[in-house]
């Protein structure tokens, strides 16, 4: 049994990564099963003295190691797993307070006020699959393919490419199942609906961004700085967050990012967070390389990536 498979299931808690190798002073395989226990048994209290204690650490020197085999701190992770089981149970139909419980979270107030920033909407929401959550789409053709923009009153939500509208319009209803997607007017051969005229101001305001964004990668302008709504775990959010400030031209290795976030042994997941981002460019997951200089892997293809980072080289300001 490899150290993977000792890790606690990423149903549960998805951030949670296996580094390839560390020194013998790291105690990988007891942080391992450490990482296990918090996670599934996330409704516990679970004390940064008492873990320290447990290796004779102070408790930040304790978590500083931690982290650097997790990718997180025991409380992260902890919350991380109570919000798995926390969508769960919404998914499953239950009574917001009642999955709230059963998520091991002991306080109704404190996860009322956290939650939306996790989930990107409110409990009931959530539950319910965003049902009448308004998210306006457009799509435009480019050099690089079709793309496709979606965006919530919080901001962009979606930007992906793909090979025809019809495809990426399936995706986004995967993603929000239960939204009402409202179409741009502007969208190649399509009749504006009712809802399109009810929804004008966001409509056209979703127009304006991805006619920027067309812009930066057909024309070469300025890559635009759109307000975003960003959904993903604790880990993806570090990670994306620290994406957003590789400059234009620029590139980093996956063993680079995870070094930047304070989780330096977690070069996997920093990829498998890349790989989950749903906003391409704006979120510019293509200036991760490997440690090597290869391209490594793109969601959206090499050759989009390759030709993003042509494009981002050639137009990049000279020092």
């Amino acid at each position: 049994m490899d150290a993977r498979s000792r890790l606690p299931s990423t149903d549960t808690n998805p951030m949670v990564h296996v580094p390839l190798s560390l020194p013998p002073y790291a105690d990988e395989a007891d942080l391992i099963a450490l990482a296990r226990d918090i996670a599934a048994r996330a409704d516990e209290r679970w004390a940064l003295a008492d873990l320290a204690a447990r290796f004779g650490l102070s408790p930040s020197a304790f978590q500083r190691r931690f982290v650097a085999v997790v990718g997180l701190s025991p409380k992260a992770l902890q919350d991380a797993a109570r919000l798995g089981r926390l969508k769960s149970a919404l998914r499953a139909g239950s009574r917001v307070t009642d999955a709230i419980l059963e998520a091991g979270f002991g306080s109704t107030s404190r996860v009322y006020g956290e939650a939306p920033r996790g989930l990107g909407m409110t409990l009931s929401a959530y539950r319910d699959g965003a049902p009448g959550e308004a998210i306006h789409w457009a799509v435009r053709e480019t050099q690089l393919g079709t793309l496709a923009m979606a965006a919530t009153a919080r901001g962009v939500c979606f930007a992906q490419f793909g090979d025809d509208d019809a495809a990426l319009e399936a995706e986004l209803a995967r993603e929000f199942p239960k939204a009402t997607l409202i179409a741009s007017a502007a969208n190649s051969e399509r009749i504006a609906s009712a809802a399109t005229a009810a929804h004008g101001e966001a409509v056209r305001q979703l127009d304006a961004w991805i006619t920027a964004l067309e812009a930066h990668l057909d024309a070469n302008a300025p890559p635009p700085s759109l307000p975003l709504d960003l959904r993903g775990t604790a880990f993806q959010m570090r990670v994306w967050r620290f994406l957003q400030g590789i400059p234009l031209g620029g590139t980093r290795s996956y063993a680079e990012v995870a070094q930047a976030i304070g989780a330096p042994k977690a070069t996997r997941a920093v990829g498998t967070a890349c790989g989950a981002n749903r906003v391409a460019v704006l979120v510019p997951c293509h200036r991760v390389l490997r440690g090597d200089g290869a391209l490594g892997g793109y969601r959206w293809g090499l050759e989009r990536k390759r030709a993003l980072l042509a494009a981002e080289t050639a137009a990049a300001p000279t020092r």
